[in-house]
């Protein structure tokens, strides 16, 4: 039986400004506390190297992605008011990525297409 995988994950990098940090890893609990109940989230965290903050996330589809981006709008706001995006990737199969190239077209967004794997 095959199974169309149509799991997109988003990557921001937020450049957290000098002496923000734990200010920013607050700001990282009030992100899973609101994602959390989100239906469409397979996974989501936050990984840091020095002053450098990524999360990792991901959702069945591209419209789970857009509603998660909707629900943490505000936190977000508030994250870029001590940070930087230094870096947004969004990762997921081609019809899925077609549905969030307009959404996300106000964004310095990298696109990647999903070619071979699998997922369990």
């Amino acid at each position: 039986m095959t199974m169309t995988d149509t799991c997109c994950s988003i990557h921001p990098y937020f450049q957290v400004q000098p002496g923000q940090l734990p200010a920013f890893r607050r700001l990282c609990e009030r992100f899973i506390e609101k994602t959390r109940p989100e239906p469409g989230c397979l996974y989501y965290g936050f990984s840091v190297a020095g002053d450098v903050v990524h999360c990792r996330e991901g959702y069945v589809d591209a419209a789970a992605l857009l509603r998660h981006v909707e629900n943490v709008a505000a936190l977000i706001e508030e994250a870029l008011q001590i940070s930087a995006i230094a870096r947004l990737e969004v990762h997921g199969p081609a019809a899925e990525l077609e549905k969030l190239r307009g959404p996300l077209a106000n964004l310095s967004v990298e696109f990647y297409t999903f070619e071979c794997g699998f997922r369990r």
